[in-house]
């Protein structure tokens, strides 16, 4: 028990209810997007998600068992590299998000079906993601073994965040078309390529020449 409570105190210390607050937004949006988007259109995605259904497809390995283990080794190296902060950040927003997931999932679809418009549902999943993951990842944590690895790749290069993104959904993207349509992957690029961007920009965002966030 005395271990158990070491443990929560220091999980817990350092995060202040706005920095708190600002993660679980965070995760809202970006599970919102995806759920009512990405699920319901089809698009896919790079990083590990990509890498999931990748692995799936080829090898017929379960995501309930293959997506754990990519988690957990993207943690592992986060961790050796960004430290424990980043590890007690991330509790907090991955499990946020999937609290969200099993929220939205209680509800009928709020947004209309985008199906029959590809590229819309592009740059609106892609807004979606973006937003929510850069307000994560601007409080010094992750949604997933994705932005660990893209986190642990900007540091180790000191190359801005948004190319460490491509990075990863470029080369999961790329092994994907040797299963799905190059018009699929059109838009998933799409979609990928503006998350990037706008969690750079979220990130790194300044006002009046000093970053808000502490």
């Amino acid at each position: 028990m005395t271990r158990f409570r070491a443990f929560l105190h220091k999980l817990v210390q350092g995060l202040t209810w706005r920095k708190t607050a600002i993660i679980v937004l965070g995760a809202a949006i970006c599970s919102f997007g995806i759920h009512n988007i990405h699920q319901r259109t089809g698009i896919t995605e790079g990083g590990v998600l990509g890498a999931m259904l990748l692995v799936e497809h080829w090898l017929g390995i379960s995501p309930a068992v293959i997506t754990p283990i990519l988690d957990a080794a993207c943690y592992l190296l986060a961790f050796k590299y960004l430290g424990w902060a980043f590890i007690r950040t991330s509790v907090i927003s991955t499990c946020s998000v999937s609290l969200f997931y099993k929220l939205w999932e209680q509800f009928p679809p709020m947004l209309p079906d985008l199906s029959g418009h590809p590229l819309a549902a592009a740059v609106l999943g892609g807004i979606f993601v973006g937003v929510g993951v850069g307000l994560i990842v601007r409080q010094g944590g992750s949604s997933g073994g994705d932005d660990a690895l893209a986190l642990t790749i900007s540091r180790l290069t000191h190359c801005r965040l948004s190319r460490a993104y491509l990075f990863t959904d470029l080369t999961v993207l790329g092994l994907s078309l040797t299963y799905i349509p190059i018009s699929r992957i059109a838009f998933s690029l799409v979609t990928v390529t503006l998350s990037s961007f706008l969690i750079d920009r979220i990130q790194t965002f300044r006002v009046g020449g000093a970053q808000t966030d502490p």
